[in-house]
C-alpha cells in the first residue's frame, strides 16, 4: 500500500526516522494507526458510560424537559455567536 503524507507529516516521519526511533516509515505509520485505534476505543468506551449514566438517571426519573431554546444558546455561546 502506497500513502501521500503532506509536507508537514512526511517532515516528522523523516525527522523520527532520523532519531532512529523507529526502524522505517512503515513502522511508524503502523504504530500510529495502532494507537489511534486504542484512541477511539477508548474514547467509544467513555462515551458509552456516559451514555449509560444518562439512561440510569432518565429510569430514575432525574431526567429534565428537552429545552432547545436554552439548547441552542448554550451552543451559541459555547462558539461564541450570542447576541450582544
Amino acid at each position: 500500500m502506497e500513502i501521500q503524507l503532506s509536507g508537514k507529516a512526511e517532515e516528522i516521519v523523516k525527522e523520527k526516522l532520523a532519531l532512529g526511533i523507529y526502524a522505517d516509515a512503515a513502522q511508524l505509520v503502523s504504530e500510529l494507526i495502532l494507537r489511534a485505534e486504542e484512541n477511539d476505543k477508548h474514547k467509544h468506551a467513555k462515551l458509552r458510560t456516559a451514555i449509560q449514566i444518562g439512561i440510569d438517571q432518565l429510569n430514575r426519573g432525574e431526567g429534565v424537559p428537552l429545552n432547545l431554546d436554552r439548547i441552542n444558546a448554550a451552543i451559541e455561546k459555547e462558539l461564541g455567536w450570542e447576541s450582544a
